[in-house]
């Protein structure tokens, strides 16, 4: 739990004092460097001094990274509440000493043991010493947002099914007056002719949903913003099996879906004003005589046939339908779509940056300054009209591989493109961003990150 005061109080178990260079503190004479950290014992009382290294060189992202690791000292593993006394106290700072605490410390320890001597850092109780301002408060929700998104993909693929998401979303809307829920179940599906996302899904013995919350809270007539997310619970690769190295993290591809779950939790914490769709395009990528097979074509909602040149390149073709259906029967002014859809993205650009490309300059240019504004990276890739030729079948009118080698990223995005109908679109690749592993990365730790959700609710709430 997190908690805002103008005064410091000093009456908690631990004080961590945030110093960068040019601040001493008369309880010793030399500067702390950055990542140093100085413990001084009263009593039962810590004082945990943390190095910042220079003002001037300091970035928000450091900032992060020091708070997190001063949280998740040794000092203070036995106190069971702690106040942090910032360096400084401008808005940035302190929402990214919010963002510290709050995302910085998250736990993933579902399945672990619990020993009754250990404190979690979810148990501890955190004061920062600034001004209870609304922006503050705003902050520590949308972190709360991300939380979701990062339990959702963190926990099990037999546990995070089509049904738990559907019940996470009805969960999540209960009781508000400006929503209205749409599920679209294997039967409904089917006799609306959504023929991609079951092709995919045909395989599990586990239910294909398209779910989408429309969201009234902007003036009527009003354009939707629509956010879509790929809902892939599991992905096996089908027949074009994952080989071991990459098959073990596919729970996380339904990471896109989770997000929009996290955006979703956000705009009703925080009331925003404005109309908006929620779309998560729930499926599973299974193995088994019932798959669909390399070579299918096999002809979507929107009317166009696709050859399958891979059946592990599964989700844009449930994205593909459900762009479709959602441009005919809902016709938002602008989509934005999230989603773990190439490894191509990852080696363009690596884990902490997610892959943006758009049909429209001011909408990147917006995101990319949400992006920036929140350090939920992104940078943008080539949209071009060459790389429809890339994607042409000779049996089909479109193929979910690419003809040519390399630029794997945006080829996908050029697939989905052609499901757009015209429609402000953006497409958000997390493939790198969403998942943290190893020792984890930033201020992340091992896991789930939550790509997405402080940007396109920053994008949100600003534009």
């Amino acid at each position: 739990m997190i908690s805002f005061n103008l005064q410091a109080k000093h009456d908690k178990d631990a004080i961590v004092v945030l110093l960068a260079s040019g601040q001493k503190h008369d309880r010793f004479k030399n500067e702390l460097e950055k990542g140093e950290v100085y413990p001084v014992l009263e009593g039962t009382k810590v004082f945990l001094f943390v190095g910042l290294g220079k003002a001037d060189k300091l970035s928000l992202t450091d900032l992060r990274v020091q708070v997190r690791k001063a949280l998740l000292s040794s000092y203070l593993s036995k106190a069971r509440s702690v106040e942090i006394v910032p360096h400084i106290k401008n808005d940035a700072s302190i929402i990214a000493i919010i963002e510290g605490a709050a995302i910085g410390t998250y736990v993933w320890d579902k399945y672990r043991s619990k020993d009754k001597n250990d404190r979690s850092i979810k148990d501890k109780q955190i004061t920062i010493i600034a001004e209870p301002k609304k922006v503050f408060t705003d902050a520590l929700t949308i972190c709360q947002g991300v939380s979701l998104t990062r339990d959702l993909v963190n926990d099990n693929a037999d546990t995070v099914t089509s049904e738990y998401l559907e019940k996470i979303v009805r969960d999540l809307v209960k009781g508000n007056k400006n929503i209205r829920l749409e599920v679209l179940n294997r039967k409904e599906l089917k006799a609306k002719g959504l023929n991609l996302h079951l092709a995919v899904n045909q395989a599990s013995n586990k239910e294909p949903k398209l779910v989408i919350v429309r969201y009234e809270g902007g003036k009527k007539g009003e354009g939707y913003t629509a956010f879509i997310g790929k809902g892939m619970t599991f992905d096996t690769g089908g027949l074009n099996l994952k080989p071991t190295g990459g098959i073990e993290t596919m729970k996380i591809d339904m990471a896109g879906a989770a997000a929009v779950c996290g955006i979703l939790k956000n705009v009703l914490n925080l009331g925003v004003k404005k109309n908006l769709l929620f779309v998560l395009g729930i499926a599973e990528n299974s193995i088994g005589s019932a798959a669909y097979k390399p070579g299918d074509v096999i002809t979507g909602y929107a009317g166009k046939s696709v050859e399958i040149g891979n059946t592990d390149a599964e989700g844009r073709l449930v994205l593909a339908d459900a762009f479709a259906y959602v441009v005919k029967n809902y016709k938002p002014a602008k989509m934005i779509d999230l989603a773990t859809l190439t490894g191509a993205c990852v080696v363009a650009l690596g884990f902490d940056h997610t892959g943006l490309f758009s049909n429209c300059d001011e909408l990147a240019r917006q995101l990319i300054d949400s992006a920036k504004e929140t350090d939920d990276r992104a940078w943008r890739l080539p949209v071009y009209a060459e790389l429809k030729e890339y994607i042409k079948s000779p049996i089909a009118d479109l193929k979910n591989t690419s003809s040519i080698k390399g630029g794997g990223a945006c080829t996908a995005a050029e697939f989905l493109h052609q499901f757009t109908e015209g429609t402000t679109w953006a497409h958000l690749d997390i493939a790198g961003s969403s998942y943290a592993e190893g020792s984890g990365r930033m201020y992340f730790s091992f896991g789930a990150t939550g790509a997405g959700v402080r940007m396109l609710t920053h994008y949100l709430l600003h534009n």
